[in-house]
């Protein structure tokens, strides 16, 4: 059964995108099974995955809005290894469509159903905004990545957000928990940067992972070539990072499985 994993902030630029698509790479790269879902009109992930979003026959929006299935809709083996759901455009006007759809808030829960059985992880790379398209992420995923710089004005989004996910696991998905706070663009030699992250360690413990994505020029230019940064250079600091955070999500995984299975 897919571990489903929902990238979200509604704040922009905090790497939500480089994460979805790094993490899954690299957990492709340990031969998981995995499939991102591109839920923002922007079609971000879908570009930094190798594919022109701009010649998608079908995307997110046929899965949300025309009801195609998902086999319809599904691009496999992408530059990074792993499957896709891509997006564009078009994705713009499905949330005025939505509106009057029934079970709005659940149809990409419904739409996934079918492969839950099929991949290890399934990634969601959200928009930049808590709207229904968002929701509905947070409605299908077992969990929340949140990636966040260090600075004074991520704390104030952070409890806008964290709000909003103690409203949906009350009437949505009871369900729905915190996978962790992903410390991004991070530079050490800043000292508002470092401050924060003590905060964020003293507040939240064990939800703040371990692993810290440093500001990384190679990270930066990968999406440009369609390329998750372990394919365009798989030994810069950015690569060696998403790998370890691969690392620290599976180990947490298999010590859940594990205990699981000793009663």
């Amino acid at each position: 059964m897919a571990k489903i994993i929902a990238f979200a902030n509604q704040k922009g630029g905090v790497g939500k995108t480089t994460s979805t698509i790094n993490l899954a790479a690299s957990l492709a790269a340990t031969e998981r099974n995995v499939l991102v879902i591109d839920l923002d009109p922007q079609g971000n992930a879908t570009m930094a995955s190798g594919v022109d979003k701009y010649a998608l026959k079908n995307s997110i929006y046929d899965l949300l809005v025309e009801d195609n299935s998902i086999e319809d809709v599904l691009i496999q083996n992408t530059a990074g290894k792993y499957d896709l759901v891509g997006a564009n455009g078009d994705l713009t006007a499905a949330e005025i469509k939505l509106m009057d759809s029934f079970a709005r808030e659940m149809k990409l829960k419904n739409a996934l159903e079918p492969v839950k059985d099929i991949y290890d992880f399934i990634l969601i790379d959200c928009p930049p905004s808590l709207n229904l398209l968002t929701i509905n992420a947070m409605a299908a995923s077992n969990s929340v990545i949140i990636p966040m710089q260090c600075e004074y004005f991520a704390l104030e989004g952070l409890t806008a957000l964290l709000d909003t996910i103690n409203k949906l696991t009350s009437v949505l998905n009871s369900n729905l928990v915190i996978e962790g706070l992903l410390r991004t663009m991070f530079d050490p030699r800043n000292k508002l940067a470092n401050e924060v992250s003590q905060q964020l360690k003293s507040h939240f413990g064990s939800k703040v992972f371990r692993t810290i994505i440093p500001r990384n020029v190679r990270l930066a230019e990968s999406p440009s070539h369609g390329l998750p940064a372990i394919f365009y250079d798989k030994y810069s600091n950015g690569a060696k990072a998403y790998l370890a955070l691969a690392g620290e999500l599976l180990r947490k995984y298999d010590s859940l499985d594990q205990t699981v299975i000793n009663g």
